[in-house]
C-alpha cells in the first residue's frame, strides 16, 4: 500500500434524508478506518432521522422509513461516532461539499464540539474530476477494474471510496503518499467553513462567498452592517459557518 499514515485516516459515507446541509439528516452512516499500519475497522449505524425520508431519496439509497423507525436516533449515537473517527483524518467522495458539513451539523445539534481545525481532509472525488471527471462508480471502474455493486449503500461507498484512493495514488505519482499532501491537492484551499459561504481573499483574510457582500471581507461587513450578523444567526445557514462567524467576529482570527 503506497498511502502513507501518521495518524488513522477515516473513509467515511452518509446516506440522507436530502441534500440541503441545513434541513436534512443522517439515516445511514459507515466508516472505513485505516490506522497508520494499515490495519482496518469499519462501523455502520442505521439512523432514525426523526424525519420523513423522501421518496426520491429512499430511491437512491434504498432505505425507508420503516427500516430506521426503530433505529437510534443520530444523537444517541454521536459519542460512539465522535469516538471512533475522533483524532482521525478524513476522506470520502464529494466529502468536504457535503458529507463533512452535514457530519458537523449533526455533530453541533447533538452538543459535540468537532474541531476540524486539526483535521485533514481528503475528497475523492475531487482527485477524480480534476484527472478524470466521472462519478464514484466509473471511478470505481476506471481505477480498480470493478463494477460497484450496491451503489449508494453507505458502507459499499465507502469501501469503494478507499480502494479508489489507493489505485489513484498509484497512478498520479504527483499526488504524493502522505495525508497532507493528498489533501492539499484534493481540498477547496480557500475555503473556511466546508459548506462555501466564507472563504479566504488573496491576503488571506475571510471573506463572504455568498449574498449581497460576496468578496468582501467579514470583519468589514460587520462593522459596517452589524445587524448582519444577526440575519446570519437567525437564518437556515450550517452551524458550523455560524461558528466560524462568531469566532471571527469574536475574536478578530484571520484564517
Amino acid at each position: 500500500m503506497n498511502l502513507k499514515l501518521n495518524k488513522p485516516l477515516c473513509f467515511f459515507d452518509l446516506e440522507t434524508t436530502g441534500i440541503n446541509i441545513v434541513k436534512d439528516r443522517i439515516v445511514e452512516i459507515a466508516v472505513l478506518k485505516v490506522s497508520p499500519d494499515h490495519k482496518k475497522d469499519i462501523k455502520s449505524w442505521l439512523v432514525n432521522p426523526e424525519i420523513n425520508i423522501p421518496e426520491d431519496a429512499t430511491s437512491v439509497h434504498g432505505i425507508t422509513n420503516e427500516m430506521v423507525k426503530n433505529k437510534p436516533t443520530f444523537k444517541f449515537i454521536s459519542k460512539e461516532v465522535f469516538e471512533f473517527i475522533k483524532n482521525c483524518d478524513l476522506a470520502g467522495f464529494n466529502s468536504d461539499r457535503f458529507d463533512i458539513p452535514l457530519l458537523v451539523e449533526e455533530f453541533m445539534r447533538s452538543e459535540i464540539n468537532f474541531d476540524l481545525s486539526k483535521v485533514k481532509t481528503i475528497d475523492v472525488q475531487t482527485i477524480f474530476h480534476k484527472m478524470e471527471k466521472r462519478t464514484l462508480g466509473a471511478a470505481y471502474k476506471f481505477y480498480c477494474n470493478k463494477t460497484l455493486i450496491d451503489a449508494h449503500s453507505a458502507k459499499s461507498d465507502s469501501m469503494a471510496t478507499f480502494e479508489v484512493l489507493l489505485s489513484q495514488i498509484s497512478k498520479y505519482e504527483d499526488l504524493g503518499q502522505t495525508v497532507k499532501d493528498i489533501s492539499e491537492f484534493s481540498s477547496r484551499k480557500n475555503i473556511i467553513d466546508f459548506a462555501g459561504f466564507i472563504s479566504s481573499n488573496k491576503d488571506n483574510k475571510p471573506i463572504f462567498s455568498f449574498g449581497k457582500y460576496k468578496g468582501q471581507e467579514v470583519l468589514n461587513v460587520f462593522k459596517k452592517d452589524p445587524g448582519y450578523y444577526g440575519w446570519i444567526l437567525k437564518s437556515d445557514f450550517p452551524l458550523y459557518t455560524k461558528k466560524i462567524l462568531t469566532s471571527i467576529k469574536l475574536s478578530n482570527k484571520e484564517f
